[in-house]
C-alpha cells in the first residue's frame, strides 16, 4: 500500500509540475511474455519487411519514437490523427511534412492485434519498432522495456515547444535535451541517429546557401538539390557517406564540415562537443554502446502505466 500511494504521489507531481519522470520499476523487457509471447518476432519481421522494401523507413520509424517521447513521455500520442477535441502532434513545426512510417506502424498493430487482441501498446509498439529497425540497419541492439500504455490525446503546442528544430544551436539542443532528463553528452550521442534517414530542403535550405560552418564542396553539390528558393521537398541524405548504415560516418561528416542540419554541425563547431564527436567518430563502438543506453533512458520517459491511458485497438485514434 505505502508503495502504491508512494507511486501514485510521484505520478501527480510529475504531471503537476511537469517533472522529468522515468520509470523503470513499472516497465519489464518480458511484460508480454505470457500475454503475447510472439510480439518481438511479429515486430522484428514486419520491420524487416520494411526496411528490405525500403532503407529509409528504419529512420522514419526511429524518428516517430524521438518525437513521441520528447512530447509529453512515450505515450504514442505522436500517432494521433486530429480528432474535434484536439489538435494532433504530427503538424509540429519540427514535424510538418517530414514524419512517414504511420502505416508501419499500422501494420504491425493490424498484425499484433491478430495474434493478441487488446493486449499491447501502440507505446510499446513504437518503441520496439525502432529497436528492430535500427537493428535492420546493421546498428546496436539494446532491451525495449515494456509496459507503456496510449495516450488519450496529444498536444500540439508541446510538441511545437518540446521538439528541437533542425536550426536549433547547440545551447538550445543541451537546454530541450536537459528538460527531458537527458545531458549533453546523451543528446550527442541520440543525435548519431542522423547516421540514417534524409532531410527536406526546407530544413537545410538556409544552411547550404548562407552558411559559413560548411564544406564549400559539399555545399555546392547540396545547392543543386536545394536552390535558394523552390524545391522545398527535394531530399538529401543527413549522411553523405552511408545513409543506410546505421555507423559513425554521421561523426566523421562533422568533422568534414559536411553536417547537413544547422543543428548537427552544432556539436562540432568549437563547442563543447567537439571532444566527444572525435571521440565518436574514431571509436563507432562507444558510439553503438552510448547511444543504446541513451535511448533506453529515453525510452522510459513519464509513460503511462497501470489504469492511466488506454490499449489503443487503431494507433491513430482513441478508443
Amino acid at each position: 500500500m505505502a508503495s502504491l500511494t508512494s507511486n501514485l504521489i510521484l505520478a501527480f507531481l510529475c504531471v503537476l509540475f511537469g517533472f522529468v519522470c522515468f520509470s523503470n520499476a513499472q516497465l519489464s523487457s518480458n511484460y508480454y511474455g505470457a500475454s503475447c509471447p510472439n510480439l518481438k518476432t511479429i515486430v522484428g519481421n514486419a520491420m524487416k519487411e520494411a526496411v528490405n522494401r525500403e532503407a529509409r523507413l528504419g529512420a522514419s520509424v526511429l524518428r516517430l519514437f524521438f518525437h513521441d517521447c520528447f512530447v509529453n513521455g512515450c505515450d504514442a500520442s505522436i500517432l494521433l490523427d486530429d480528432t474535434s477535441s484536439f489538435t494532433g502532434e504530427k503538424n509540429a513545426n519540427p514535424s510538418m511534412n517530414s514524419l512517414r512510417g504511420f502505416e508501419v506502424i499500422d501494420t504491425i498493430k493490424t498484425q499484433v492485434e491478430a495474434a493478441c487482441p487488446n493486449v499491447v501498446s501502440c507505446a510499446d509498439i513504437l518503441a520496439l519498432a525502432a529497436q528492430k529497425g535500427v537493428a535492420s540497419l546493421g546498428g546496436p541492439t539494446w532491451t525495449v522495456q515494456l509496459g507503456r500504455r496510449d495516450a488519450r490525446t496529444a498536444s500540439l503546442s508541446s510538441a511545437n515547444a518540446q521538439i528541437p528544430m533542425p536550426t536549433s544551436t547547440l545551447s538550445t539542443l543541451i537546454s530541450m535535451f536537459s528538460a527531458k532528463g537527458l545531458n549533453a553528452a546523451e543528446m550527442t550521442a541520440l543525435s548519431g541517429s542522423h547516421t540514417i534517414g534524409q532531410a527536406r530542403c526546407a530544413s537545410f535550405r538556409n544552411r547550404v546557401n548562407n552558411a559559413t560552418n560548411i564544406n564549400s564542396e559539399f555545399a555546392a553539390t547540396l545547392r543543386a538539390t536545394c536552390p535558394a528558393s523552390g524545391g522545398d521537398s527535394n531530399l538529401a541524405p543527413l549522411d553523405i557517406q552511408t545513409s543506410s548504415q546505421f555507423d559513425n560516418k554521421y561523426y566523421h561528416n562533422l568533422e568534414a564540415r559536411r553536417g547537413l542540419l544547422q543543428s548537427d554541425q552544432e556539436l562540432f563547431n568549437g563547442g563543447s562537443q567537439d571532444s566527444l564527436v572525435k571521440s565518436y567518430s574514431s571509436d563507432g563502438e562507444a558510439f553503438r554502446r552510448d547511444f543504446a543506453s541513451a535511448i533506453v533512458k529515453m525510452g522510459n520517459l513519464s509513460p503511462l502505466t497501470g489504469t492511466n491511458g488506454e490499449i489503443r485497438r487503431n494507433c491513430r485514434a482513441i478508443n
